[in-house]
């Protein structure tokens, strides 16, 4: 297991009495690619800020490689940031933009020019030096402000939304790219966006955020199929949510019936909220002896690789993502194995 190279310790920011960020506790290890997300408005972006030198907790101890940093400089930290805006000089062609750096740092043209090159390499750019930023499309000015930011040769890069101004193919490419990059720097990244897709796709570690406090920590797999609460069920992906009754260990009632679970630990008849994926209905003939509960379909629409069929039943109407064509007014039967249904304690 890597080791801890940052560490945030109750973290508390307010702006004129606003709390932003209420007792963030988070560690990121050496070569980890970590995605805070949420809504905006959630302090993602003021967490990045704090580790970024750019905003100073008003409590709290930020830890760099066991050092506390709270006071030092960005200027002074092993950590660079690529902005939504990349910032690039328009001024300055493409290997004076990412020269930059360097030369404030006084470093020899020689070795400049050595490492301008190895990063335009690494970013798909080698024939780009002499380019002026302004003729740029968005994904290479995007691609220019990363390897400004890597030639430095930061421990950790810090990424705030910097693919929002992309069109969608160019966003999927270019995450692909960045993880790629990632591994093969071998360096800590941070990133920030509000798009679950994003951070499903690259991140080794996820961070869900929201109204200044971390919901839930976790791989993208533990994240999406075993949230901690509704939110988090409700942000991550589309979910069914309703109310229920834990009975006991492993038996729940919602919908007028009592269902399997694999849940436990929960108070004899607590109230709860019942969360159900789209894509774990089966869906089967309404006389099939299996049936749990049956509904009328009431929408089908056609997503590419699934439709999205809304089916009324007495209790509920449920969003079923399904491989299989219904039509409006069918009447189908549901049926939920306990792995398909998850407990949360009412948020």
């Amino acid at each position: 297991m890597a080791e801890k190279l940052i560490n945030l310790e109750n973290i508390h920011k307010d702006y004129g009495g606003k709390v932003v960020l209420d007792n963030i506790n988070l560690y990121v290890r050496d070569k980890e690619f970590v995605t805070l997300l949420g809504p905006s408005g959630c302090g993602k972006t003021t967490t990045l800020r704090i580790l970024g030198g750019f905003e100073t907790p008003s409590q709290g101890v930020v830890y760099f490689d066991g050092k506390i940093i709270n006071d030092v400089p960005p200027n002074k930290r092993q950590i660079n940031t690529v902005f939504q805006r990349y910032a690039l000089f328009t001024h300055m062609n493409v290997y004076d933009n990412v020269a930059f750096g360097l030369r404030i740092s006084k470093v020899k043209e020689s070795e400049i020019k050595e490492r301008v090159q190895r990063m335009l390499k690494l970013v798909n750019l080698p024939d780009y030096a002499d380019r002026a930023v302004s003729s740029l499309s968005g994904g290479e000015q995007q691609r220019i402000a990363i390897a400004r930011a890597l030639v430095n040769h930061p421990r950790v890069l810090l990424l705030d939304e910097p693919l929002g101004a992309l069109d969608l193919k160019l966003r999927q490419n270019m995450q692909r790219e960045l993880k790629a990059i990632q591994q093969q720097v071998g360096i800590t990244f941070v990133y920030v966006t509000h798009d679950q897709e994003e951070a499903l796709t690259m991140s080794d570690t996820i961070v869900v955020m929201n109204k200044g406090r971390i919901q839930q920590i976790g791989t993208p797999v533990d994240i999406y199929n075993e949230p901690k609460n509704a939110f988090v069920a409700d942000f991550i992906g589309e979910s069914n949510i309703l109310d229920g009754v834990m009975n006991k260990d492993y038996l729940v009632t919602f919908c007028g019936r009592q269902f399997e679970c694999l849940d436990k630990g929960f108070a004899p008849d607590e109230n709860v909220d019942v969360v159900v994926r789209p894509e774990d209905f089966e869906l089967l003939p309404p006389d099939d002896e299996r049936v749990q509960m049956v509904g009328t379909v009431k929408s089908v629409i056609f997503m590419g690789v699934h439709y999205e069929i809304m089916v009324e039943t007495e209790h509920f109407t449920w969003m079923i993502q399904s491989i299989y064509e219904t039509h409006v007014g069918d009447r189908v039967g549901l049926l939920l194995t306990p792995d398909d249904i998850h407990i949360m304690h009412k948020s």
